[in-house]
């Protein structure tokens, strides 16, 4: 999935980096390629902690929806990439039944994207989206 976030840098510190749709989850780094790999250990970190609690996992919202905020004014927006399968339970393998020309297209996106590692990773990602739309 992909989780919106926000640098803030003020004269003589770190960037900071805040994930509007994770409270709770901050992060920082000397310079935006750091605080952005950093934000995604924190992320884990965070998601690690809400899976032992019991409690659900945070749905990423478009940037748009944080923009009129006044506590992201005057940050830079960046997107990170993160796989929350991992926090999602134990693996179930079950049968399902697609066209053809669906399934080949699914394939065919699966070889030439990287965010995919498998046709069920891709259908899990498709699910995601669709759950976090309703």
């Amino acid at each position: 999935m992909k989780f919106p976030v926000v640098l803030h840098k003020d004269p003589d510190s770190d960037y900071g980096v805040t994930l509007p749709d994770v409270p709770g989850c901050f992060s920082a780094g000397c310079t935006v390629d750091e605080a952005l790999d950093n934000a995604k250990e924190a992320l884990a970190l965070h998601f690690e902690g809400l899976v032992a609690d019991g409690e659900g996992l945070p749905q990423p919202q478009a940037i748009d929806q944080h923009l009129n905020n006044p506590d992201y004014a005057g940050g830079v927006w960046a997107v990170i990439e993160f796989d929350v399968t991992p926090y999602l339970g134990k693996a179930v393998r079950f049968n399902a039944t697609l066209p053809e020309h669906l399934l080949q297209r699914i394939d065919d996106r699966v070889s030439k994207d990287q965010r995919y590692s498998s046709r069920s990773g891709f259908l899990a990602t498709a699910a995601l989206r669709e759950l976090a739309q309703s």
